[in-house]
């Protein structure tokens, strides 16, 4: 069974390009997870008290964009789904989409990997036989996996020092799993830009996001002191290219993240190649 959630659209949400940002999705689908748990109440809680509404930390995101999705005024539908039960985590996927008189319209298809937390221990806990019975009720047939994200080889126009916000955190102090998406996109605009800073004639390059990875290892905490992201082009396509990155404490690894990038015509709204130059520029960092 899946759980079908009526989500409502904010213009802020738009990029420069009038598309749903790619970040803003992931809000999209925290709200539909939310809505599902608490939708199922008392079932899906532990003895504690403590839901799965809010309950949980996520330990990876898998985001696959399809197709832009632009502003209206109804709200984007969006269903979710259970797809596989550990002993102390659960996965669940999502698909966001458009009903249309010519069949469904899919705009991004992902899946996450939780588990319940107790936050005023600062530990993880294992699922009650009553939230494995409450979620069994949802699970179908997963979506394709990704594969494992490599390490990182620092690189230093990649490094990028991340000053985490004080509305970045939840009232536990962590660093919501939505900001990292948010720092991923911080850390690759001012690489991409010291890429092309030398190139002749070569105007802004525009990208939209076909791919996010995330694999959440440690918590990002609220400090003054900067977290470290460093990022580097890891593959070149005909006209995508793939970033590689991690956000480090020093030498302890919090998380590291793959985001594959389209080259796009705005005024096309099509994908294509990217200037010669650019890729080589870009061929130049892989090697």
């Amino acid at each position: 069974m899946r759980h079908l959630y009526q989500c409502p659209m904010r213009w802020a949400d738009l990029d420069l390009l009038g598309h749903v940002n790619n970040v803003v999705y992931v809000d999209y689908l925290q709200e539909a997870r939310v809505d599902m748990m608490r939708s199922h109440g008392p079932a899906i809680r532990d003895e504690a008290g403590d839901g799965l509404a809010e309950g949980v930390v996520v330990v990876r995101h898998e985001v696959s964009y399809q197709a832009p999705l632009n502003f209206r005024l109804r709200p984007i539908s969006i269903e979710c789904w259970v797809t596989e039960i550990r002993a102390a985590s659960f996965t669940m996927a999502y698909e966001v989409f458009d009903e249309t008189p010519e069949g469904r319209v899919v705009h991004l298809r992902a899946s996450t990997v939780l588990t319940p937390y107790v936050f005023a221990n600062e530990r993880p806990r294992r699922l009650t036989p009553s939230e494995k019975q409450a979620l069994a009720v949802f699970k179908e047939e997963p979506l394709p996996q990704s594969a494992k994200i490599p390490p990182v080889d620092p690189w230093d126009p990649g490094h990028y020092a991340l000053q985490v916000r004080f509305s970045d955190v939840d009232v536990y102090g962590h660093v919501n799993n939505v900001k990292y998406f948010e720092y991923l996109q911080e850390a690759r605009v001012p690489m991409m830009s010291r890429v092309a800073r030398d190139l002749p004639g070569v105007e802004a390059l525009h990208v939209v996001v076909a791919q996010t990875d995330v694999d959440y290892r440690r918590p990002i905490l609220l400090r003054a002191a900067p977290y470290d992201i460093h990022s580097r082009i890891t593959h070149v396509g005909r006209k995508s290219f793939t970033i590689a990155s991690e956000i480090r404490d020093g030498d302890e690894l919090l998380a590291r993240a793959r985001v594959v990038l389209v080259c796009f015509d705005s005024a096309t709204q099509r994908s294509v190649e990217p200037p010669p130059a650019y890729r080589d520029a870009m061929m130049a960092v892989v090697a």
